[in-house]
């Protein structure tokens, strides 16, 4: 059976370029059947990523079937992965996250769970030597992954191993990081086209605090404004979001990637309580501004407090 490599729901660049990363890795070296698919649309950024590296789009999956051979990348949280998946035969995990539990398998397993920003850092060290093989495409796919989770080294995740292995791939396939990440964010800042649903859904993950559940939404851009000047609409769509996706509350951080500060969209006296008490922030009207805030997993996911 093929082996299906997936990361998170709402697949963001990492969530789409690992899983083809790890499955060219199957296929080609270690001689296995693999297929990266994804649990949703990929973000603007990585269908950038996609086009800039003329990679044909995974295809899309609801759930897995029971039994099927799968790993899994970027997340090992059941919450962000198939409903069945628990049904599934898990083979491997790739991940860079906190151990959250809940995911069962069928016998003993590889897990790879290491303290660096991004999934496809971790891969390039696992795959070791055979690198020199890894077509340019998919390396370039790879840098996208590093430089994306990694802001182009701005976020507090960053270690300066990501920015080595970063540099190498750019190196192999001379391009100048800060042009191209350049490029890339400002694929990411282009949201134009997206209703304000999927905005707050397109890089999310839910996450409970003392009984409360969030859905935690983050927008990386060069172009805060251009999200910002829809903040009513916005504040709107949240109590759709949160009713439709059974959650109590979304809380939407708009983060500046040149500033490196993020704004916290505050529609009421829930979320106003959640940012003094998170972030020491003191509120007057319907945003606040938190400086330095870039990681959700590093600075925001942490500190939340109801």
């Amino acid at each position: 059976m093929t082996i299906q490599v997936f990361g998170h729901k709402s697949p963001d660049t990492d969530s789409t370029g690992s899983p083809i990363l790890w499955a060219w890795y199957l296929n080609e070296v270690k001689g296995e059947n693999a297929e990266a698919v994804l649990l949703g649309e990929p973000n603007t950024e990585a269908a950038f990523m996609l086009d800039r590296w003329n990679l044909p789009k995974p295809r899309i999956i609801g759930d897995v079937a029971e039994g099927a051979p799968v790993v899994i990348v970027d997340t090992n949280n059941p919450a962000e992965l198939p409903a069945s998946i628990n049904s599934a035969d898990i083979q491997a995990i790739i991940d860079h996250h906190k151990l959250v539990g809940g995911l069962e398998t069928k016998g003993p397993i590889d897990i790879t769970v290491r303290p660096l920003a991004c999934t496809a850092t971790i891969m390039i060290d696992l795959i070791g030597d055979d690198v020199a093989k890894i077509p340019d495409a998919i390396k370039g796919a790879a840098l996208t992954c590093i430089l994306s989770d990694t802001l182009e080294f701005r976020s507090p995740t960053t270690t300066a191993h990501d920015r080595a292995v970063a540099e190498k791939l750019a190196a192999d396939l001379d391009l100048d990081v800060s042009a191209y990440a350049a490029e890339m964010f400002a694929a990411k800042s282009d949201v134009s086209s997206f209703s304000d649903a999927e905005l707050i859904r397109m890089d999310s993950k839910e996450y409970e605090v003392d009984g409360t559940k969030f859905r935690v939404s983050v927008l990386e851009t060069t172009a805060p404004g251009v999200v910002l000047d829809r903040k009513a609409s916005l504040a709107a769509s949240m109590v759709d979001v949160s009713r439709e996706d059974g959650v109590d509350q979304v809380l939407l951080f708009v983060v500046d990637i040149l500033n490196e500060e993020a704004t916290l969209l505050v529609p009421n006296d829930l979320v106003k309580g959640v940012a003094e008490k998170s972030f020491g922030a003191s509120v007057e009207g319907d945003s606040v501004v938190l400086p330095g805030v870039m990681s959700r997993k590093k600075q925001i996911i942490p500190n939340l407090k109801v």
